[in-house]
């Protein structure tokens, strides 16, 4: 079964057909699964990249209740992932096709060190032969312009 809000007449002309086969149903599942086939599972995609990037590949906990708040969680991360993402594209664009498991593992997987004092974040210092911190850098560095925090390379 495929579930469209596509008006029939715009599957029919997008997919090639005659629009004046909107009456045979043979003809306008057609169309419908025409376009379908092109999407190339760009969402199946994402979904996969969310669960492997915030580590919710199977339900891993006793208690329903418990599951749930982990899945709530999960959303709150991957809408933190997103902004953050968005953040750093603004300065860095290289990093807005990033998916969430690659910003997981690779953009916040960085090494390097916080330091903090007085409950406040001084500086951050990154490992300068990581090679996504050319990149990382200068979105940080243009995000904590507006601090006291330090962004700096060891």
């Amino acid at each position: 079964m495929v579930i469209s809000t596509l008006p029939v007449a715009a599957a029919l002309q997008l997919s090639g057909l005659d629009p004046a086969s909107a009456t045979d149903p043979a003809a306008v599942a057609l169309a419908y699964a025409y376009l379908y086939d092109l999407r190339s599972g760009g969402v199946e995609t994402a979904f996969k990249g969310d669960k492997q990037g915030l580590g919710l590949t199977k339900r891993n906990k006793k208690r329903f209740a418990a599951q749930q708040i982990l899945v709530a969680l999960t959303q709150l991360a991957h809408n933190v992932l997103i902004w953050a993402r968005r953040w750093l594209a603004a300065h860095a664009p290289r990093l807005r096709a990033f998916g969430i498991k690659r910003l997981v593992h690779d953009v916040f997987g960085v090494h390097g060190t916080v330091e903090s004092g007085g409950g406040r974040v001084r500086a951050v210092t990154l490992n300068r032969v990581d090679p996504l911190v050319a990149y990382l850098l200068a979105a940080l560095r243009a995000m904590a312009a507006a601090t006291t925090v330090q962004i700096r390379l060891e």
